[in-house]
């Protein structure tokens, strides 16, 4: 890209020294009065191309010469346009790269604590299921209830799309 940027401004520089050089050589040669009608000043124009037809030649050469520099400052900006959308294209899937990486480790942390407090609940309904005996004959009522509807999150991905559910434990 910087190469690019440094191509067009040679070429920039270059055109600007043809149209300086261009300025010099009509500078002196322009026969024209300021109330000289506008017919007057083609027929002025033309006796000049008639009398000096090397500086004209030179003068078409110079011309060409900048059209064609206009051109490929043009292509290099067009490539310079595609190379900028690309590299941005290019920072945004590695940024979302990154941040599926960060997001990847919390899912797998969230798993693991799922499962660790699933075993946990696991314990505990045993331990209720041992109490709970007891526990009825002295305090008339259970000591744990809502062991159906306890759930942990987990989360998957079919690779594309990811998901948290909820599992019963």
């Amino acid at each position: 890209m910087e190469q690019t940027q440094a191509e067009i401004a040679a070429l920039n520089s270059q055109i600007q020294a043809l149209l300086e050089e261009r300025a010099a050589l009509t500078i002196n040669n322009v026969i024209s009065g300021e109330n000289d009608s506008p017919q007057a000043m083609v027929e002025a124009y033309r006796r000049q191309a008639r009398e000096n037809a090397q500086l004209s030649v030179e003068l078409q050469g110079i011309d060409a010469a900048i059209a064609a520099l206009e051109g490929k400052i043009k292509q290099k900006q067009g490539k310079l346009v595609r190379w900028q959308g690309e590299s941005k294209q290019l920072i945004q899937q590695q940024q979302l790269e990154e941040a599926k990486e960060v997001a990847q480790v919390h899912a797998q942390r969230i798993n693991q604590l799922a499962s660790e407090l699933a075993a946990e609940v696991r314990f505990l309904k045993a331990c209720a299921n041992q109490l709970s005996p007891m526990y009825w004959q002295i305090y008339y009522k259970p000591f744990i209830t809502g062991f159906k509807t306890i759930s942990v999150p987990y989360v998957r991905s079919d690779g594309e799309v990811w998901t948290i559910v909820n599992r019963i434990v």
